[in-house]
């Protein structure tokens, strides 16, 4: 069903309504969010979806949670960007492991168009393999984000991060609006939006509340939202912030699939630092979509071997995301 010809997905969600549903009792608000969920997906099914960086530090942007800036001393060591063999070896490792999207990051504040030449071709490659396509590289001009449709990207990733309230806290080397304006570009040239945020970066709820207002209110709901939770790195400017309690984290997950309940809700980073039942609950809570393998970008992540076992307990199975089934929920328009 389209997104517009479904009344149950609303792009008008005001604060204090977001609000309201933060403040329910625990059981309430996650009955509530399961009951939509799987009125929409299977509630046994997670799709997987592994991430690979391929150019490593140097970022010129001053995150204050990543690794990877340049004005950070977090120790990462600069890598160029990964040869093509060596990108479509870890895309056939990620197939062969049940992955059904494959994701890739690179270290810009936005590309040059002879660094994108070189993504294209690794684009290719991997659809070659049968996989779903994703990149993250910054931000984008139209016509960068129209070569990438023609590649035939299926997914761009451009994360909002937190609230514009707090967001000059965390950055300051580009503006919320030009996040907005990435998000557009990709929009307009027809591929999957994946964008979501991190929590636990000392933010207030409130500024959770309006995240999720700015993921919820744009023109078309993203069809993925990964939800972070902060790795803290030592050397980034958030390494030592007070950790984010595990039942906030999973009601944000709650909110999050009650306000965009047709799209794929993914549990990101900081499983690491997430017990089985926290990851559980978020999963109860309409977390449908993980990161899988051993890292992400540059920071931990739960080996496959046990998040196969988690999944065993659960009852839960990979899926594999239908893009025909997604992109048939916007008119004409389209990462961890």
């Amino acid at each position: 069903m389209p997104e517009s010809d479904n009344p149950e997905v609303r792009n008008d969600w005001s604060k204090q309504e977001i609000s309201s549903l933060f403040e329910l009792p625990f059981n309430d608000l996650l009955f509530q969010a399961q009951t939509i969920h799987r009125q929409h997906f299977d509630p046994n099914q997670v799709q997987v979806s592994t991430l690979l960086s391929i150019k490593t530090g140097a970022c010129p942007e001053d995150c204050g949670y990543c690794s990877q800036s340049a004005r950070n001393d977090a120790e990462l060591e600069r890598e160029r960007l990964l040869p093509l063999d060596e990108v479509v070896e870890q895309a056939q490792l990620a197939r062969d492991n049940g992955a059904s999207r494959f994701c890739m990051g690179a270290a810009w504040r936005n590309p040059t168009d002879k660094n994108l030449d070189k993504v294209i071709d690794m684009i290719i490659a991997v659809k070659g393999l049968g996989l779903e396509t994703c990149v993250t590289l910054g931000m984008l001009t139209n016509e960068q984000t129209k070569r990438l449709k023609d590649a035939g990207l299926d997914y761009y990733n451009h994360n909002l991060d937190t609230s514009p309230e707090y967001y000059g806290d965390i950055i300051t080397t580009r503006t919320y609006q030009d996040r907005l304006d990435t998000l557009q570009h990709v929009r307009e040239a027809n591929i999957n939006v994946c964008s979501g945020g991190i929590i636990g970066m000392g933010e207030k709820k409130e500024d959770r509340v309006s995240l999720l207002q700015q993921l919820a209110n744009l023109p078309q709901h993203p069809e993925s939202v990964p939800i972070n939770m902060l790795v803290q790195v030592e050397g980034t400017p958030l390494h030592g912030v007070e950790k984010l309690d595990a039942l906030d984290f999973i009601r944000t997950i709650a909110v999050a699939r009650i306000m965009m309940p047709t799209s794929y809700v993914r549990l990101s980073a900081g499983r690491t630092e997430m017990s089985d039942e926290t990851q559980a609950l978020c999963f109860f809570a309409g977390a449908n979509s993980i990161f899988y393998g051993d890292k992400l970008l540059t920071t931990d992540n739960p080996d496959q071997d046990h998040d196969q076992l988690l999944f065993d307990r659960l009852g839960l199975k990979k899926a594999h995301a239908n893009i025909t089934q997604e992109t048939t929920r916007q008119p004409a328009c389209g990462c961890a």
